[in-house]
């Protein structure tokens, strides 16, 4: 018995043309939307790679800036007082370098007596440098440790620039003192200007660099008024 074919239902298929363009488009939205996430992944590698490397340094120069501000400080500051009854004492924690012109190291002393001895002890010598691309940190004599991981970036630049001025305090004598005359009380206000450049070890091109401004609390005072 023959079968009964109802118009219209033969079956058909996609031709090689046919089938060749619709793969050849499927593969350019493929392609377009790869070439787009892997666009996205390097940019948000790149995101976390600066956001780390702007903490780290921001913390390096947060802790810089701590030490040089304490820079001098002085466990009996008024030990270096003028009077005529008792005569001034030397800042034995003055030492600071640099103390004229910029540079990738510095070296500082401050007190960290109970009770003050007057002499710079072992654990009351600070610093900083720049070594093999890293910032290390001095913690007593001779102790150096690295503030900043090497195996995460690599500091380029790191400058210290010593700024410095004299206030004349001759004014605030009995006796005539002139401002010129270096006998005279006089105070020296120094401040530092830091700069701390970078990049990270997984990606060169992402570079930071830091600013920062330090002002030393304890200026150091020279000079006496005339008797």
């Amino acid at each position: 018995m023959k079968g009964i074919r109802i118009p219209g239902s033969e079956a058909r298929g996609f031709t090689l043309v046919e089938l060749l363009v619709g793969l050849a488009l499927a593969l350019l939205v493929i392609a377009g939307g790869g070439a787009l996430l892997t666009s996205q992944i390097r940019e948000h590698r790149a995101l976390v790679l600066e956001a780390r490397l702007m903490q780290d340094l921001r913390t390096a120069a947060d802790l810089v800036a701590r030490d040089l501000r304490r820079a001098g400080y002085w466990g009996d500051a008024g030990a270096g007082v003028w009077s005529a009854a008792v005569p001034a004492r030397a800042n034995p924690y003055a030492a600071l370098a640099p103390d004229d012109a910029a540079s990738d190291a510095a070296s500082l002393r401050y007190s960290r007596d109970a009770i003050e001895n007057h002499v710079v002890d072992g654990n009351e010598q600070f610093g900083f440098r720049l070594r093999n691309r890293a910032i290390e940190i001095q913690l007593g004599s001779g102790n150096w440790q690295a503030l900043t991981d090497a195996t995460l970036l690599a500091v380029t630049g790191f400058v210290i620039t010593p700024q410095t001025a004299t206030i004349a305090l001759g004014a605030g004598c009995r006796a005539p003192c002139p401002t010129e005359d270096e006998s005279c009380p006089r105070q020296q206000l120094t401040s530092f200007a830091l700069e701390i450049s970078a990049h990270a070890l997984a990606d060169a091109a992402v570079t930071r660099t830091v600013h920062a401004r330090v002002r030393v609390r304890n200026d150091a005072s020279s000079g006496a008024c005339p008797a």
